[in-house]
């Protein structure tokens, strides 16, 4: 990648434990639902509305395959992931409630990630050995802070973890962020902790 930056993330990531095992769906084929799990197809997730549409302007503005947050529900009730994919259903869980919305459905709910700084990038090229990953100045950087950000906007132990593709088949990069916790960058099955700047 001419004029790219190039990075190595320093070393082997922690594990950030509240949010991690809620986010594992995550890991598993989006659409293969266990065959005895029901789907709620609904047109309103209530007061994660605001969630829904702030993901989808985060997705959108920063070009990834996926965004997701796990948040606290206001009536502190199990914890909620809300997890928005390109041109796939919205899917919320709540505890071992599953719900569907359209992915372009109209919410009566405004974005809460306009002050959030994104831009679409190329993809990056990894090489999940040695944590190097290169692109756009900058653009690692961003897609961290972005993160980070997105899960202080959101408050409370909020994780925000967004999926971004590379030039590797196969080999997404994953950047996950929790309050004041590292960010972490996952590379295919390799986690690496993002340095401080």
């Amino acid at each position: 990648m001419g004029g790219g930056e190039r990075a190595w993330i320093a070393s082997p990531g922690r594990i950030l434990s509240q949010g991690r095992d809620i986010l594992s769906p995550m890991t598993d084929e989006r659409n293969d639902h266990a065959d005895d799990e029901e789907i709620d197809l609904v047109a309103s997730v209530g007061p994660l509305d605001a969630v829904v549409e702030t993901l989808r302007d985060v997705l959108h503005r920063s070009g990834a395959l996926r965004v997701a947050v796990v948040v606290d529900m206001p009536d502190d009730g199990p914890a909620a992931l809300v997890d928005v994919g390109r041109l796939a259903p919205v899917e919320v869980r709540i505890a071992d409630r599953v719900m569907h919305l359209p992915h372009a459905i109209e919410l009566e709910a405004d974005a809460l990630s306009g002050a959030i700084e994104l831009r679409q990038l190329p993809p990056f090229e990894v090489e999940p050995e040695t944590g190097q990953v290169t692109g756009t100045l900058g653009g690692l950087d961003m897609l961290a802070d972005a993160m980070k950000d997105l899960a202080a906007l959101l408050g409370g132990r909020s994780v925000a973890i967004a999926v971004y593709q590379t030039t590797t088949p196969g080999i997404d990069l994953t950047v996950t962020a929790r309050g004041e916790e590292p960010v972490l960058v996952t590379l295919g099955d390799q986690e690496w902790e993002l340095p401080e700047r």
